[in-house]
């Protein structure tokens, strides 16, 4: 068998996967929060054939995927929406929300939130946002005095005005984040949400927007995908031209094993 052969099928099993990926970040182009990924190739064992006077004779087997990496470096765009539920952070940090079934906690950089009837700022999801004291709830039902608006500080603090010109914290307090020192370790569990692993190295506990290298709260806004749309596209046709190149290495090797089954005849 030639060894070209299975040097072509792993490049094709691993151009597969960077096409796969690329899709991926164009197709969340507009996801609020998304990071983009990007692939990383690493060379297979190498096959010795012997060695000389310049070292170790030796051929390449194959390609294979080293890593999947997220890009939590590059900030994507922060956009106003005029939505003043709506929360973006500038600069580090996740916002910390639970499942209201099941009790699990996630972080996120989709700060898409609302104010649903029971008060509680949660996620398009109906993920209950955390703040320093649980969750976050705002005093929507009939009492006197009544709600009649809000702020979101660029410290996270909550201030809620009520009906009778006095101003009251919501329960579960003000907004915090969590920062982790190695993001990639994160894991997507889908909607746009993150389970921390030990290996992220997240801080022992939330802490208030602008400390810990934490970012600040920028209300009535939205940090949109970080998808550069245009380097995806180049990155697209290159891998597409590497597919199509190591395709070619398999129909060459076939030829050449069919013209040596030829030669028996």
């Amino acid at each position: 068998m030639l060894t070209a052969l299975d040097t072509g099928v792993s490049a094709l099993d691993q151009f597969q996967q960077d096409i796969n990926v690329i899709a991926n970040n164009i197709a969340n182009v507009n996801t609020v929060g998304f990071k983009s990924a990007d692939v990383s190739f690493e060379d297979t064992l190498s096959e010795t054939l012997g060695s000389n006077a310049a070292g170790s004779m030796q051929v390449g087997t194959g390609v294979m995927t080293a890593s999947i990496t997220n890009d939590f470096s590059t900030p994507g765009a922060i956009t106003s929406t005029g939505v003043q539920s709506n929360l973006a952070v500038n600069g580090n940090g996740f916002f910390v929300v639970k499942d209201p079934t099941s009790g699990n906690t996630y972080v996120t950089q989709d700060g898409d939130f609302s104010i649903d009837n029971n008060g509680y700022l949660v996620t398009s999801s109906g993920m209950r946002v955390q703040g320093s004291g649980g969750d976050i709830q705002f005093p929507v039902t009939a009492t006197s005095p009544s709600m009649t608006g809000y702020t979101i500080a660029s410290s996270g603090v909550i201030t809620v005005n009520m009906s009778d010109g006095t101003t009251a914290a919501p329960t579960g307090g003000s907004l915090v984040l969590q920062n982790f020192t190695n993001p990639d370790q994160l894991v997507k569990v889908g909607g746009n949400l993150y389970s921390a692993t030990a290996a992220a190295g997240g801080l022992a506990a939330p802490v208030a927007p602008g400390t810990s290298g934490t970012g600040s709260i920028v209300s009535g806004s939205l940090e949109m995908s970080n998808v550069d749309l245009a380097g995806q596209l180049t990155d697209l046709i290159t891998a597409q031209r590497a597919y199509e190149a190591n395709a070619k290495i398999i129909s060459t090797s076939d030829e050449i094993l069919q013209d040596i089954v030829n030669l028996k005849r």
